[in-house]
């Protein structure tokens, strides 16, 4: 005991250790706690610039590594770019009372056994759909003159996540980005390089039976007049390249943005895919 009654806590033995750490946790916890709340808003706004940053590059309408302020961000999206939701089993459109756009996350849906279903065997590898899907309306005036789909699939290391830009048409290929994945820099990790990105453009993704027909592939490949189903496989990435074309069997196809492109070109006058 002190001069004064009261205990000394002594600062040498287990029982120090265990109480001081103990202490030291709880007030961790406590900061980082009210750190997340707080900057919650935040975080969220900035997904969504991040996410809008994407489709315009993706679009076009955004040069990428382009300095602009987050404020001309949001301006230039919001003057030619509307967001959906749609439902991926039925391609209809959710109510915008029912799914906000702007604040719907594709991805936590995956998590959720309620929101999501396990897929059909796939050599993707994607393991689970989500009950609902975004998508973009590029605009031309009142006319939609492109649409941006997200696309995933496993790579060699990791799971690409990327957009995939069709004409009005719903078979032109207007564009591809890959904006996040772990392959192998300078071989799997070109998927986001600029000059083979280029390639996609003017191609078909899908042949005269409508069926999704787009593929990477080894070899020569002319331009997109001559092979409108084929683009230049990454050299040294074989496992990447294949992923790259089995992401887009999948999400072109019944079970991804099927059932929703073929109700677009029956209610915006499309021409059948091929």
């Amino acid at each position: 005991m002190c001069a004064e009654g009261w205990p000394v806590l002594q600062t040498k033995g287990s029982t120090y250790t265990v109480i001081f750490a103990l202490i030291t946790c709880v007030i961790c916890s406590a900061i980082i706690c009210i750190a997340a709340v707080s900057l919650k808003t935040r975080i969220a706004d900035n997904r969504l610039l991040d996410k809008q940053k994407k489709v315009l590059v993706v679009t076009g309408l955004m040069e990428e590594g382009e300095a602009i302020t987050p404020d001309e961000v949001t301006n230039r999206f919001e003057s030619n770019i509307v967001a959906r939701v749609i439902d991926l089993d039925t391609g209809e459109y959710v109510p915008e009372d029912e799914i906000d756009p702007n604040v719907f996350d594709q991805q936590s849906e995956l998590s959720d056994p309620t929101l999501s279903r396990e897929a059909p065997a796939n050599p993707a590898q994607v393991s689970r759909l989500p009950k609902h899907a975004q998508v973009y309306h590029v605009l031309d005036g009142e006319t939609v003159a492109k649409i941006v789909l997200p696309v995933e699939g496993k790579g060699l290391w990791s799971t690409l996540y990327g957009f995939l830009v069709l004409e009005n048409d719903t078979n032109t290929i207007g564009g591809i980005t890959f904006y996040k994945h772990g392959e192998t820099p300078g071989l799997g990790g070109e998927v986001d390089n600029p000059k083979w990105k280029a390639k996609w453009e003017g191609r078909k993704a899908y042949d005269d039976s409508g069926a999704p027909a787009i593929s990477v592939v080894k070899g020569y490949v002319g331009p997109a007049e001559e092979d409108p189903y084929k683009v230049d496989a990454l050299s040294g990435a074989t496992i990447t390249s294949n992923g790259v074309s089995f992401l887009m069997t999948l999400w072109l196809g019944e079970d991804g943005f099927g059932p929703y492109l073929e109700k677009f070109r029956a209610e915006h006058g499309g021409t059948e895919a091929g």
